[in-house]
């Protein structure tokens, strides 16, 4: 679970700024998915907020809002038409204002928010790896050759495909509960789960190998949360402002710049990581052929406040870089 002791990390409001701050009988309304990882994240939401406010948790209203992509579990994401699977029923409730803001993982976010909406706060980020995750424990390189493996995700069917091609892939979705049970129910000898997850859910008993990012880099902003909140709504971006994380914000920049310049979302095969040392970024990332077969890779530096510009450069190097037909998963 995340550290309780957030007030720590916040960014204290300017001493004249008056805020009209929400009350058990007129609460601030946070929308969020259902899932359980999800409402993990909606009460860590609520939790910072309470706490920079010495606010009671009954001044804050969790709304659940069913999205496309958990309601339809049949087809893997990538076959489901349109962005924003996992966003668009919630940014639909945040601008009619059914809820005030919104709680969302930021991996599942499209590069572009719908107009009258914005997204510029994050909290502290968890850890960005992959876990590897068999019933019997163990490591990737444990997998016997022509193992079961299930996934959903395209970037991670490719990353395997590329090291481990002798391994038979399979799809699996649902939430971590549901992946743990398709496991004991021998669908597959292996799957992977976000690190970031795992321990949001303080899940201790799933059997876990942390993927080192020099073996298999992460999606692309995995392991942050995001809070959205509509453009023109001043009390909330006060508010907000008091639990956003810098250092967060600042390595985002860099991967969703890159992620944008390649016209990428959570269903295509791409992967990057900015990592800060002191007021230095470093990022890497790589795009691949769905079947595993071509991966290219680009790493840069730049100052931290640079972090837009690099990803965005990056990415365009790439653009540049690669084949014909390398990107046609794009138009799929």
């Amino acid at each position: 679970m995340h550290n309780t002791s957030c007030q720590a990390r916040l960014t204290a409001l300017p001493r004249d700024m008056t805020i009209d701050l929400p009350t058990p009988k007129n609460p601030l309304n946070i929308g969020t998915r259902g899932s359980p990882l999800a409402l993990a994240q909606a009460h860590e939401t609520r939790e910072r907020l309470a706490h920079a406010f010495e606010l009671p948790f009954e001044a804050f209203t969790i709304v659940v809002i069913k999205v496309t992509g958990d309601q339809i579990l049949d087809k893997p994401l990538r076959e489901i038409d349109g962005k924003g699977l996992f966003t668009r029923e919630i940014e639909e409730a945040l601008l009619a204002g059914t809820i005030d803001i919104a709680v969302h993982s930021m991996k599942d976010m499209p590069t572009l928010q719908p107009d009258g909406l914005t997204l510029d706060t994050y909290l502290p980020r968890e850890d960005p790896r992959d876990a590897f995750v068999a019933p019997d424990g163990g490591a990737l390189a444990d997998l016997p050759q022509g193992a079961v493996v299930g996934s959903s995700s395209l970037r991670r069917r490719a990353q395997l495909s590329h090291r481990r091609p002798d391994l038979q892939l399979v799809e699996f979705r649902g939430n971590v509960q549901t992946r743990m049970a398709k496991l004991r129910d021998g669908v597959a000898q292996a799957t992977f789960l976000a690190m970031a997850g795992l321990n949001r859910l303080a899940m201790t008993e799933v059997p876990r190998s942390p993927i080192d990012t020099g073996d298999m880099l992460p999606a692309v902003a995995q392991g942050a949360i995001g809070i959205e909140r509509r453009a023109d709504d001043e009390r909330m971006a006060a508010m907000l402002a008091a639990i956003h994380d810098h250092p967060t914000g600042l390595r985002l920049a860099c991967e969703r710049a890159f992620l944008l310049t390649l016209d990428g979302s959570c269903e295509t095969p791409i992967a990057g990581l900015a990592e800060l040392d002191g007021d230095r970024l470093a990022f890497r990332g790589e795009i691949l052929r769905p079947d595993g077969s071509e991966v290219l890779n680009v790493t840069g530096e730049a100052d931290a406040a640079g972090g837009a510009e690099l990803g965005a450069s990056l990415g365009r190097d790439l653009l540049g870089r690669a084949p014909a037909g390398f990107f046609d998963w794009r138009a799929a």
